[in-house]
């Protein structure tokens, strides 16, 4: 057998045990002993290596890696602890906790380990695996990729007023009702276009008709980006002239809008706004490749020049990278 990595070695000594390891008459080390027969570490290690070795390596791995630039710290400890009360608010509304002592061996049995202190190892390397992933996706965002985004993404802001007439229905209401609110809503909408192209004022307009907090200051809903409004409103907004409402309304999820275009700043330099792009686009690289941290940490182990010895594992490994697409 070649020589393994210390930290595959480590594996072995989480089973076997700090402590004495009884021996078998052959000499080798035992992990069970029965008249039925005994199991040796190195039979034990040989059937790790075909199902759970590979992963339990490649985390041990990544948290010797990742800890270099990734020390511990407040914001890993805030992220665990949420992480724990999300967990344990679902474990208190689900049949598990008739099933459980605690919620700590309930934790434990969920992530398959021993303790709630091995739980928050494993939470606070996922915490770290998505830090190095952030930091990832933003460097392999290209110049040109900003650029294009900057041409035609980047605006300043814009202030607008609005009038919602909201489509009405509750949360057990058939499509077929949901249709009928919209139309209704509709209705009303092309109503109030109808005063506002008879020259009735907008604000008064909207105090009188919208159905949201605006209304009480003329629907004005002060200054905002993209990002900031349902991406309908947005883009009506933004192709709206200063001083313009529009004259179809403009359907969300929420009902129909008019809106209103008060003001509009000046676009910012590329200068002023790289950083937010580079953020935007990266965010958008994390949510289109759901491969994205694989790819990462594979990036992450080739850049450390980390070299897998035992032949069976590292085949598993190459077919493991082929996979990430």
């Amino acid at each position: 057998m070649k020589k393994l990595l210390i930290c595959l070695c480590m594996i072995l000594l989480l089973v076997t045990g700090c402590g004495k390891v009884p021996k078998l008459e052959n000499g080798a080390d035992a992990v069970v002993t029965s008249n039925s027969g005994n199991i040796s570490v190195d039979e034990l290690y040989q059937e790790m290596k075909d199902t759970y070795a590979l992963n339990t390596l490649l985390n041990m791995i990544d948290a010797k890696l990742l800890e270099e630039d990734y020390p511990s710290g407040e914001e890993e400890d805030e992220y665990v602890d949420s992480q724990l009360e999300q967990l344990e608010y679902s474990f208190q509304n689900s049949y598990y906790v008739d099933y459980y002592s605690s919620f700590n061996s309930f934790a434990a049995a969920y992530f398959g380990v021993s303790d709630i202190n091995a739980v928050r190892n494993i939470l606070a390397l996922q915490y770290k695996k998505n830090a190095y992933t952030e930091d990832y996706a933003r460097s392999i965002v290209t110049d040109k990729e900003i650029e294009e985004y900057y041409n035609d993404k980047v605006i300043g802001d814009i202030k607008a007023s609005h009038i919602l007439i909201k489509a009405n229905y509750d949360d057990s209401a058939t499509e077929d009702e949901k249709n009928e609110a919209f139309e209704e809503a509709l209705t009303k909408a092309n109503e109030v276009i109808a005063k506002l192209n008879n020259g009735e004022d907008f604000a008064e307009l909207a105090k009188e008709y919208s159905e949201d907090g605006s209304k009480d200051d003329g629907g004005d809903l002060g200054w905002f980006n993209r990002g900031d409004m349902v991406e309908e409103f947005e883009e009506a907004a933004i192709a709206l002239e200063k001083g313009k409402y529009t004259t179809e309304p403009v359907k969300s999820q929420y009902g129909y809008h008019i809106i209103l275009k008060t003001d509009q700043k000046d676009k910012p330099t590329l200068d002023e706004v790289k950083e937010d792009v580079i953020d935007t686009l990266a965010d958008e690289k994390m949510s289109e490749d759901e491969n994205i941290q694989n790819k990462a940490l594979i990036q992450l182990r080739k850049d450390k020049e980390i070299e897998i010895q035992d032949d069976t594992l590292k085949k598993q490994y190459e077919n493991y990278v082929d996979s990430i697409k």
